[in-house]
């Protein structure tokens, strides 16, 4: 099959021939389709995510069908088609499992970093951690609600009730989300790099009523604010952007540093937390959700031979929405 392989952290992905695998007990191969393009492809690729399984097929936000079902499979037919996430396993026995906290199992595995993910043409996939794809969506806009869009909605709940949101850096999961938001009805705040002129007009069409500069004050107190952007420098900015009794959610899986801050921008019971990964609800959840909303899903699409060439452009930040590998055209 062909693929693109990470040998090692901060080097390019290099083309290759390998064998295509086989299921195991409880796994499908998958035929896949296409593959989204994360900012945690990113981390991974220039070794800010340390120990990943090498050589490495990254890439989980994957839309494929099921080509063969592995031993004790019951939960999928050949020919379904399915989409594969960034969490791939969990042990299901720990106290984190037991407790509807599978994200944070000590032993959970994920798609594209310890398990072989979506840059190539099949993978395999544990099928409870899979999920069905919901009709009307074409592969290509399906993509992105898998992590982009899932991320996004648990970093939503995290926010509980709040009205007035704040979404800072506009990237694939903040174009989502500011859609599920509009439609809860919120009212959306979106910042950005300050010259960033085309995502800000970008997100007042989808329903933000401002957008602006990230570092500068908000227009008015907001209740919660969810940080896409992997910039530490953002946590003080929405600390001072939220209300007493505000939320900050960081939702991203990596961040640089956050530089000190005065104890009085977390006084009055401001929050500060972070997202850890994903469990099976917040999926079953945000794909019924999505095509009620509608959420529309803004892609650009690249060959997977050019993979590095998107990896690029995403860490240029000048993507609108999302970026899709196109794998094989059914």
């Amino acid at each position: 099959m062909r693929a693109m392989l990470l040998q090692a952290p901060g080097t390019p992905l290099q083309q290759s021939g390998l064998p295509a695998p086989a299921p195991g007990q409880g796994q499908v191969l998958l035929h896949v389709h296409v593959c989204g393009v994360c900012r945690t492809d990113l981390h991974v690729v220039d070794g800010e995510l340390r120990e990943p399984k090498l050589p490495l097929v990254i890439g989980h936000q994957i839309v494929a069908t099921v080509e063969a079902l592995g031993e004790g499979v019951e939960r999928f037919a050949l020919g379904d088609r399915v989409g594969v996430p960034w969490l791939g396993y969990t042990c299901g026995v720990c106290r984190f499992c037991r407790s509807g906290r599978e994200n944070l199992c000590a032993a959970a595995r994920f798609t594209g970093y310890t398990l072989d993910g979506g840059y190539a043409e099949y993978c395999v996939a544990d099928a409870r951690f899979c999920f069905p794809i919901p009709a009307g969506y074409p592969d290509l806009q399906a993509a992105p609600l898998l992590c982009a869009g899932l991320i996004g909605y648990r970093a939503l709940c995290l926010c509980g009730d709040a009205a007035r949101l704040g979404l800072y850096g506009f990237g694939s999961a903040a174009h989502i989300i500011l859609q599920v938001a509009h439609h809860q009805g919120r009212r959306i705040f979106a910042f950005t790099r300050k010259d960033d002129e085309a995502s800000q007009r970008f997100a007042r069409e989808l329903g933000a009523e401002w957008a602006g500069d990230s570092l500068a004050p908000a227009p008015e107190p907001l209740d919660a604010a969810i940080i896409f952007a992997p910039a530490g420098q953002l946590v003080p900015a929405a600390l001072r952007a939220v209300d007493r009794g505000g939320t900050v959610v960081c939702a991203g899986i990596h961040m640089s540093d956050i530089p000190s801050f005065p104890y009085e921008l977390l006084w009055e019971e401001r929050v500060l937390r972070s997202v850890a990964n994903l469990t099976r609800q917040d999926g079953e959840e945000f794909l019924a959700l999505a095509p009620r909303v509608p959420v529309h899903t803004e892609v650009r699409a690249l060959p997977l031979e050019q993979a590095n060439e998107a990896l690029a452009l995403l860490r240029s930040g000048e993507v609108q929405g999302a970026l899709v590998l196109q794998v094989s055209i059914r």
